[in-house]
Parts: C-alpha cells; structure tokens; sequence
C-alpha cells in the first residue's frame, strides 16, 4: 500500500470526537439506567428469559475487554489493507448493533459468569471507556488493518465482514447502547422487583 493511501485512511478531527462523544453517552446510559437499583433488581432475571442487569453489564465490560486486547492483538498483527467502504461500515454499526429487534445468542467467551459484583462491572465499564478512548485519541493507524468481525458478518448477512480498528471502537459503543436497553427492557418488566 502506498503512503498516500494509508494517510487518505486516517480519521478526521470529526471521526475522533463523533466517537468519544458516542462512547461517553453510552457509558454514562449505562449508569442513568442502573442508578439506584438494589441487590435484588441487579440480580433479577426476567421470567420471559434472558440475563439480569447484572450479567448485561458484565456482558458490556467482558466485550469491551475483548475488544482492547485480544481484538487489538490481532488488528495490530493483521496487514495493512483499504477499503473503499469505511464510512458505509461505520453507518452499519452506528445503525444496527443497538438495535435490539433482530437477537443474537452471545458466544460463550463473552457470556456473563458472575465474576464482579455490580460495582465492580460499573468501575470496569468505567475504565473500559477511558481506554477506548485513549486508543481512540492515541494517533493515527486506526483505519489501517482490518479483522473479520462475526457481529458484522451476522447483521449484513455476509455482504460485510471486516471491521478496522475505529470500527471496533464504535462497535463498543454500539453494543453498550445495545444492552442498555435491554436493561431497560428488563426494568419494564411485569415481575421487576419494586426495590
């Protein structure tokens, strides 16, 4: 790859702060919607099904985890690669990975074990966020490899499947904003406790 093209691949000043923005907005979604909550509405699981409030949160930092290492790891090690269809991605993820209308069973790597309490997962979340953020701001090289990405691959039906690091950042967000409101969902539930 060319130098030329590598630098017509760097994100805008726009790029940066439309992301930092995102992910500060759904980190702090996630403690407006689990604000005041006791031990029994974090632990309670909706009798429709699906996870508790706590294990949402723990879902959230365990892929925010995944996504600062492992995923990182292997973006780093990817080759350098373009794509024509960067910003049409971005749209996918800032459309879809929120919407809760179509669902998908996680893999069991990123399942909640009940490993933190809830103010642990909070803390997490937290520095999760700062550190996507520090990724975010570190400089350039975010638009420059590439990594198959399955949530992608799921959402497009195949006609999409490789996410670049900035991708991956917004999909963190995309995804936190995703179980925030199944949080709120499970709060709207008949059987929530009171307190």
């Amino acid at each position: 790859m060319t130098t030329n093209a590598v630098l017509s691949q760097e994100l805008t000043a726009s790029e940066i702060a439309d992301a930092r923005r995102y992910l500060e907005k759904t980190r702090d979604d996630v403690f407006a919607a689990t604000e005041g909550l006791s031990e029994a509405q974090w632990n309670h699981r909706p009798s429709s099904g699906g996870w508790s409030i706590a294990e949402n949160v723990e879902h959230i930092v365990i892929v925010q985890d995944r996504i600062l290492g492992p995923l990182s790891q292997a973006l780093a090690g990817a080759p350098e690669s373009s794509s024509d269809q960067a910003e049409v991605i971005d749209g996918i993820i800032k459309a879809k990975f929120a919407d809760r209308s179509r669902k998908f069973n996680a893999p069991e790597l990123v399942q909640p074990t009940g490993q933190w309490t809830p103010a642990e997962s909070l803390k997490r979340l937290s520095e999760n966020t700062d550190r996507l953020i520090q990724r975010l701001e570190a400089g350039p090289g975010l638009r420059r490899h590439r990594i198959f990405s399955p949530p992608l691959n799921a959402l497009t039906e195949g006609a999409h499947t490789l996410m670049d690091g900035y991708h991956w950042i917004l999909a963190a967000a995309g995804h936190t904003e995703r179980h925030t409101k199944q949080i709120w969902e499970v709060r709207a539930g008949a059987d929530f406790p009171a307190s």
